[in-house]
């Protein structure tokens, strides 16, 4: 089958996963049946999907990255938000780094800015797979966002992306009016490893005393590559995010283990957290990054970081589903996290 018709067929089967999705939650809980106890009370759309996508989990070892890539591209599309924002993007670089500033219709420049590191395991990601929800997050929030474009490995290993995150960073803060920024009101943000990043950054801020950030966005991050939690065994397979998976691309971005106890890998070993920007740390419930997650968001409140937590009963992956209910619900409750923070 050529590259075109797969992307088709596999668009066609994601708008009927879309439409199935769409069924009332008690139809849909009938349908899926109870979710395990390790995840119980997860929302029946959650469940289903995972059950859906268990069906043709297969391990993306050995399938060439620029196939993996194009892949999670094709994929996000009928699963995100399709409505047409009032939101506009206009590509441009931060510190030398590829990015996307996205604009609300109501903002007043300058306001808030949100530097956002999407995610996608540091080597699947881009600002296409994220472009719908950076939209949806910004509409919702009143909030611009930057979506940072930064290197992927393999073919960048750890620390290109953290020093591209670092640099995009540097230059919002040292020309905050070149992006329409607030100085006072930037904050750093993403999700899975773009949260990894966007926790980096504020300690590699601190410690090299540049202007800190007012506000972290921290939406279900990588902290910790060098230990596994609890909840990697409980939600190992069958929850979209595989154990298996997450090991791939642990080895990409880190292809040296005696690494990932390195604080610019895994952030919950830095020696303090204090000092730190204030916090907001959305985690999924059935997701193997729950637990490190969940503990990073401890660490900061015990050091003195005001941090709040919040787990949502979903899987891992929503800030890409906005064209489901569970999705959108989600994005938005971060949404007025972001838009709190920053007030």
């Amino acid at each position: 089958m050529s590259t075109l018709l797969a992307d088709l067929s596999l668009r066609a089967k994601l708008y009927g996963v879309r439409t199935l999705l769409s069924l009332p939650r008690p139809l849909l809980s009938a349908l899926a049946g109870e979710p395990p106890p390790a995840a119980s009370g997860l929302d029946p759309e959650a469940w289903t999907l995972a059950r859906l996508a268990d069906r043709v989990d297969v391990p993306i070892s050995g399938v060439p990255v620029e196939a993996l890539r194009h892949e999670f591209e094709v994929e996000v599309g009928p699963l995100s938000l399709r409505a047409d924002l009032p939101v506009t993007g206009e590509d441009g670089r931060a510190g030398g780094v590829p990015s996307r500033l996205y604009v609300p219709a109501e903002d007043s420049a300058p306001g808030p800015l949100l530097i956002y590191y999407h995610g996608g395991g540091w080597a699947r990601g881009s600002l296409t797979t994220h472009d719908a929800g950076c939209r949806l997050l910004a509409h919702l929030s009143g909030v611009r966002i930057l979506s940072v474009d930064y290197r992927l490995a393999p073919e960048h290993p750890f620390p290109a992306a953290a020093d591209d995150a670092l640099a995009a960073y540097a230059e919002v803060s040292s020309s905050p009016g070149d992006f329409g920024a607030d100085p006072a009101r930037l904050a750093v943000g993403g999700d899975s490893a773009g949260g990894n990043l966007a926790a980096v950054t504020a300690q590699s801020v601190r410690n090299r005393g540049l202007r800190p950030a007012a506000f972290q966005l921290l939406i279900y991050p990588v902290t910790d590559l060098a230990a596994k939690t609890e909840s990697y065994h409980a939600f190992c397979t069958g929850f979209s995010l595989t154990e298996r998976n997450m090991d791939w691309y642990a080895d990409q971005y880190v292809p040296d283990p005696g690494r990932r106890d390195d604080p610019r890998v895994s952030p919950l070993r830095a020696a303090s957290l204090a000092g730190l920007p204030a916090a907001h740390v959305a985690t999924a419930l059935a997701d193997p990054l729950r637990d490190e997650g969940e503990a990073y968001a401890r660490r900061l409140a015990d050091a003195g970081v005001r941090v709040a937590l919040q787990r949502h009963p979903l899987i891992h992956g929503f800030v890409t589903l906005g064209g489901t209910r569970s999705g959108r619900q989600a994005v938005a409750l971060v949404a007025g996290a972001l838009r709190q923070g920053l007030a």
